[in-house]
C-alpha cells in the first residue's frame, strides 16, 4: 500500500501500468521500463515527495517553470472560480473572454519596448510555430513573400514539434522524424567555455555574432525573415553569451532589417532577475515567445508578444491571419496566469531574485561549486546556472562526448534528494524563484555531495579527474 496516500494504488501497480500504457517524452522507453518509473506524489514550496516518502529539492522548478513554487492555493482557487463561471470558450468567432483579454493587457505592462499585442497558445512549441507563421506572414503583407528564412543557432532548443525541432539546433532531434521544415538556417552557438577558450570572451562574442552576418550574406539579406534566439540557452546547457554578443546580434539584425525574436520560454517571468531575459541582456525584440513561468506551470498556456511594427502590418494589411488553436486564450489557464503574475508582482519575487537570492545563488555556485575538481566553469544569471563538467579543469580538458558523465551525476542527484538536470556534460539548475538563501545552501550541499559521488563513480570506471 502507498505509505503517503493509503487509498492510492501501490508503486508496483503504477509502475506496471506506466510501462504498459504510458509513453514518456524524451525517453528510452525500454530502458525506463526495465528500471521502473519514480512516482512523484506531492509537492510544497521547492520540495517534492515521491511515493516512497523521499523528500527532494526540485532544483529545476519542474521544467524551468514552477516560478512561484508548489502548493500555491491561490492558483488552485483561481482555476476553481473560473471553472465554475466559464470553464471554456474559444477566442474564434469574434469572441473573447475576460481572463484572456485582461491577461493580454497585463502582459503589455510587463514586456519591454513596444510589445503590446499577444497571441495565445498552449506551449512553448506552439508559440514558436506561431512565430514562424507570423514572421513569414508579416513579410508577405509587406510585399516581400520571398523573405522566408529563419536563422537560429546550433544547440538551441525551440520546442519539439516539427517546426520547433527544425528551428532548434539539437543534433539528436534533427536525426529523427525528418524531413525537417525548409527555410531554416543555423549558426554557431556562443558557448565560450566549450568552444572559444582560445579567445577572450569579448573576442569570442563578436566572432559568434559575426557568424550571423556571414549567414545572412550567404543566404541573401532579402531572403531572411528573422533571427530567433534564447537570451540564455536553456536546454543547451544554460549557456550565457559573453558580454557584447547580444548588442552585436541586434546591430546586425537592424542593419539588414531582419526581425529579432527572443525566445523567452525559459528566461521569462523573473528567472534572470528581471521580468524577461531580454531586459537583463539588453535585447529589444520585435517578437517574443513565452510560456512556462507565465502560469508557473500550473496550467498549460503560452503567448507570442508582438511589437507594433509587426502587429500593425498584420492588422492593417493582412486581413485574416489563418492560424490558431482550440485552446488559444483558454479562460481557466488565463485566469491562473493572471493570478500567477499578481503573486510575482505583489510579493516582490522578481525583485527578490534580482537583488537578493539571484546574486547569492550565483556567488555560492562560483565559490563552492566552482572550486570542485569536477567543475570546469560556472555561468549563470539570477536563478539559472550551467556548470561544465571537466576531466582536467586546470588544462581545460572536457570529457569525451561519448562519456555521459552528466547522466552519472544526474542519477546520483536524484538518488540523493536533488533534481539537477544534465544537458550533455553540463549540469544545470533553475530552482523555483521563491527559494530562500537557507534553501540555496541546502541545494549546494547536496550538489557537492553528488559531485563527489560522481568522481567516485568515475574512479571505479578507471577515469581520474585532473589528469
Amino acid at each position: 500500500m502507498n505509505a503517503i496516500n493509503p487509498t492510492a494504488p501501490d508503486n508496483d501497480e503504477i509502475q506496471a501500468l506506466d510501462a504498459e500504457h504510458h509513453l514518456h517524452p524524451f525517453t528510452d522507453t525500454q530502458a525506463l521500463n526495465a528500471k521502473g518509473t519514480r512516482i512523484i506524489e506531492r509537492a510544497e514550496g521547492i520540495y517534492l515527495w515521491d511515493s516512497e516518502g523521499n523528500k527532494i529539492i526540485d532544483g529545476m522548478a519542474g521544467l524551468w517553470c514552477v516560478n512561484v513554487g508548489y502548493g500555491r492555493s491561490e492558483l488552485a482557487e483561481a482555476a476553481k472560480a473560473q471553472m465554475n463561471t466559464l470553464p471554456y470558450y474559444n477566442t474564434f468567432f469574434q469572441t473573447t473572454t475576460s481572463p484572456a483579454t485582461r491577461l493580454a493587457k497585463e502582459l503589455s505592462t510587463l514586456t519591454p519596448g513596444d510589445l503590446n499585442r499577444f497571441f495565445f497558445a498552449n506551449s512553448g512549441s506552439e508559440a514558436i510555430d506561431t512565430v514562424i507563421r507570423m514572421v513569414r506572414r508579416y513579410w508577405e503583407v509587406e510585399g516581400k513573400p520571398w523573405r522566408k528564412v529563419l536563422i537560429s543557432r546550433h544547440n538551441a532548443y525551440h520546442g519539439s514539434t516539427i517546426a520547433g525541432t527544425s528551428l532548434g539546433g539539437m543534433a539528436g532531434m534533427h536525426k529523427q522524424g525528418g524531413p525537417l521544415l525548409p527555410g531554416i538556417a543555423h549558426i554557431r552557438q556562443p558557448y565560450w567555455y566549450g568552444e572559444g577558450a582560445d579567445q577572450n570572451p569579448q573576442e569570442f562574442a563578436l566572432a559568434c555574432a559575426q557568424a550571423l552576418e556571414d549567414k545572412i550574406l550567404e543566404v541573401g539579406p532579402d531572403n531572411v525573415a528573422a533571427f530567433v534566439g534564447e537570451p540564455i540557452q536553456g536546454a543547451g546547457g544554460a549557456i550565457v553569451p559573453p558580454e557584447g554578443y547580444w548588442a552585436e546580434i541586434q546591430r546586425i539584425c537592424r542593419k539588414y532589417d531582419i526581425l529579432l525574436v527572443a525566445d523567452e520560454v525559459i528566461c521569462g517571468f523573473g528567472r534572470t532577475g528581471n521580468w524577461f531575459g531580454s531586459q537583463t541582456l539588453g535585447i529589444t525584440p520585435d517578437l517574443m515567445s513565452m510560456a512556462k513561468g507565465l502560469s508557473s506551470g500550473y496550467l498549460p498556456i503560452s503567448a507570442v508578444a508582438v511589437g507594433d511594427r509587426v502587429a500593425n502590418a498584420l492588422i492593417e494589411k493582412g486581413g485574416e491571419f489563418v492560424h490558431g488553436f482550440t485552446y488559444s486564450g483558454h479562460p481557466v489557464s488565463a485566469a491562473v496566469a493572471l493570478e500567477n503574475l499578481r503573486i510575482l508582482r505583489d510579493e516582490g519575487i522578481v525583485k527578490q531574485v534580482g537583488e537578493v537570492t539571484g546574486p547569492y545563488f550565483q556567488q555560492q555556485l562560483r565559490e563552492r561549486i566552482g572550486s570542485h575538481p569536477l567543475i570546469g566553469h560556472v555561468e549563470g544569471v539570477g536563478l539559472i546556472a550551467g556548470m561544465a563538467l571537466a576531466q582536467d579543469k586546470a588544462n581545460h580538458t572536457l570529457f569525451a562526448s561519448d562519456l555521459d558523465v552528466g547522466t552519472i551525476c544526474r542519477n546520483h542527484c536524484f538518488d540523493n534528494g536533488l533534481i539537477m538536470r544534465a544537458c550533455g556534460n553540463r549540469m544545470v539548475l533553475s530552482p523555483p524563484l521563491i527559494i530562500t538563501q537557507e534553501e540555496i545552501d541546502q541545494l549546494i550541499d547536496k550538489a557537492l555531495h553528488c559531485l563527489d559521488l560522481t568522481v567516485a563513480s568515475l574512479a571505479e570506471m578507471g577515469i581520474s579527474i585532473g589528469a
